[in-house]
């Protein structure tokens, strides 16, 4: 549950001193564990460094001169993630770096470290140690049972405040309706019912703009004011991108919770599909460049966003299923070859001459495999009652 903040310039300066003191504590905490080696003593806990941080305080002024709550919860946070990683279930926490990682994280109870307060229909006030009263737009519903929040600076400069609480279920119609979703790059999701659904990107004035402020900090003296306006600018057009994506996923996900009563989806692994092709030294990779660009498409498509909203919003609704031949197969007969799929738009079967837009003959495949028709190994479509060759037979005569 996010809300868009609107500091003053002075609330501003004091909320990036927290997101510095955040950010140093963090970094201090990883270059401790980076020095560990087998065979040297354990990398200090979460208790050794509190106690340090204590000590560092007494020290030093300006790191007493920030909010303790916001350093001590750095120190938390990171003990978590060191834990995560431990249990395999995270990536090893990494250096934080500013302009990049501008965030902190306020926990305790409500009333004592921080507190909501409304002040109109659209406008309300979050209190946040030594900055005071900051006011946001009341955009939605506040959540009361939400216990902590985290501040953040995007790369466009604007502040929000993420409170953590889990929103209500979205209800279905309880009608049993079932919808099966096809995710791809050019359609990002086509459904069973034959509609099809594309992320709103930038407009081509806006690529063109983008390209054209990308290949300016080549130009720039790094530091420089000249710099910092131009990755500002690239900033807020990235943000513009990610804002309509994440809108669209909104909207698709709550419409298709409300719409349908179970909702299947492709197992795709999409951190396979989204490894490098780059290869090593030794042994160098083929089409380097487009396979880049192939995953830059799945990122803008936002795949993994829309059905990780979808089982948020509709928890035991989704149903993955296996993506297998599902692009090959022809929903009308159920011949499977390669040769179905003319493009990637178009599919056309070569036994029946079915035609239809591929990813909605996909998106059809994968409700009927889910409901008892099976793919063999050789490629032909089972239905439930038992095998059945699609294939074309020769016609035997006698002598």
């Amino acid at each position: 549950m996010r809300f868009r903040l609107a500091p003053t310039p002075a609330q501003e300066r004091a909320l990036l001193e927290h997101c510095f003191h955040a950010r140093y504590v963090w970094n201090l905490a990883v270059e401790q564990h980076q020095h560990w080696r087998p065979g040297r003593k354990s990398a200090p806990g979460y208790a050794e460094q509190s106690r340090q941080l204590t000590e560092a305080r007494k020290e030093f002024d300006w790191l007493a001169a920030g909010s303790q709550t916001v350093q001590q919860q750095a120190l938390r946070d990171f003990a978590q993630a060191m834990s995560n990683f431990f249990a395999g279930t995270h990536r090893r926490p990494t250096w934080r770096k500013a302009g990049v990682h501008e965030g902190f994280r306020i926990v305790g109870g409500r009333g004592r470290h921080w507190d909501v307060r409304r002040l109109s229909r659209k406008t309300g006030e979050v209190r946040i140690p030594k900055v005071g009263w900051v006011r946001f737009r009341w955009s939605r519903q506040f959540l009361e049972e939400a216990k902590s929040f985290r501040v953040n600076r995007d790369r466009a400069g604007r502040w929000h405040a993420a409170f953590a609480v889990i929103p209500p279920p979205v209800n279905g119609p309880g009608t049993g309706e079932i919808v099966r979703v096809d995710r791809g790059v050019v359609v990002s999701a086509a459904l069973s019912t034959g509609e099809r659904l594309s992320v709103p990107g930038l407009r081509e004035t806006e690529a063109e703009r983008l390209l054209r402020l990308q290949r300016r900090p080549a130009r720039a003296k790094p530091g420089s004011n000249r710099r910092t306006r131009v990755k500002a600018a690239i900033g807020r057009l990235k943000a513009r991108e990610t804002d309509r994506r994440k809108d669209w996923v909104e909207q698709t996900s709550t419409r298709l919770a409300a719409d349908f009563d179970l909702i299947r989806v492709e197992d795709l692994k999409i951190k396979n599909m989204e490894r490098s092709a780059r290869g090593t030294i030794a042994a160098p990779g083929t089409n380097v460049r487009a396979k880049a660009g192939l995953n830059r498409s799945i990122h803008a498509a936002g795949w993994g966003l829309l059905v990780t909203r979808l089982e948020q919003k509709t928890p035991d609704r989704v149903e993955k299923i296996n993506p297998a031949y599902t692009s090959q197969i022809c929903h009308a007969c159920g011949h499977c070859a390669a040769d179905n799929r003319e493009s990637q738009a178009v599919f056309r079967c070569r036994a029946c001459g079915h035609t239809d837009h591929a990813d909605v003959n996909a998106a059809k495949n994968i409700r009927d495999i889910a409901v008892g028709r099976t793919v063999t190994a050789r490629g032909a479509l089972q239905p439930p009652g038992g095998a059945m060759n699609r294939e074309p037979q020769p016609v035997l005569t006698s002598g």
